[in-house]
């Protein structure tokens, strides 16, 4: 049997998504067993992310500077603009490499049934990004479930009266997906593929 911490450490890490506690307790053994070079690395870079992580006002982003990286990133596109439901839907689409334009992060979905309404997601940022103009092209990357492409459907309306081509990804991506789970290749396929929406 392990000590008290090591046992609150495997439960701290079965948390984790993606970590059961099968998976926790062979990570902390690892972490034990490699205590001189992996402890000390990973307290430190759990230590800065802690200290310095803020949300971008731009974006909604997470980094640790705001603006994030990508929205002071002066090679992006700024003409082209991709909404996303959450960060992880936004790291998935930028490690793929294929979209050059900046992004705009709503905070989840719409969703009757959770009691999620417009007003708690970051649309009215999102309305004010675009009413500043220089967006030429905004990409509906919702995830492809009920929620998502209903909430595609409801920004689709609000950004209809807007001079720009409104696009969302391919219907490739499989029905109750979430981008974060694909693959870099489904992803590209899907960004390749988006089409105007309507």
């Amino acid at each position: 049997m392990a000590s008290q911490e090591i046992e609150a450490l495997a439960n701290a890490l079965a948390r984790l998504p993606g970590l059961g506690p099968r998976s926790a307790r062979r990570a902390v053994l690892w972490l034990v067993k490699n205590r001189e070079q992996a402890l000390p690395t990973l307290l430190s870079a759990l230590d800065a992310v802690r200290e310095g992580l803020v949300e971008c006002d731009t974006c909604g982003n997470v980094d640790t500077k705001n603006p994030c990286g990508i929205c002071a990133d002066h090679r992006r596109d700024a003409k082209s603009l991709c909404i996303v439901e959450d960060v992880a839907d936004l790291w998935a689409l930028d490690r793929a490499r294929l979209f050059t334009g900046r992004y705009h992060v709503l905070g989840g979905r719409l969703s009757a049934l959770d009691g999620v309404r417009p007003e708690d997601l970051n649309i009215a940022s999102l309305l004010e990004r675009v009413e500043q103009g220089g967006i030429d092209e905004v990409v509906l990357a919702m995830n492809a479930t009920l929620e998502g492409q209903t909430t595609a459907h409801y920004l689709a309306e609000r950004l209809e009266g807007f001079p720009l081509r409104i696009t969302q990804l391919a219907h490739g991506l499989p029905v109750g997906g979430e981008l974060d789970y694909l693959d870099e290749g489904t992803l590209a396929q899907a960004l390749r593929a988006r089409r105007p929406v309507g």
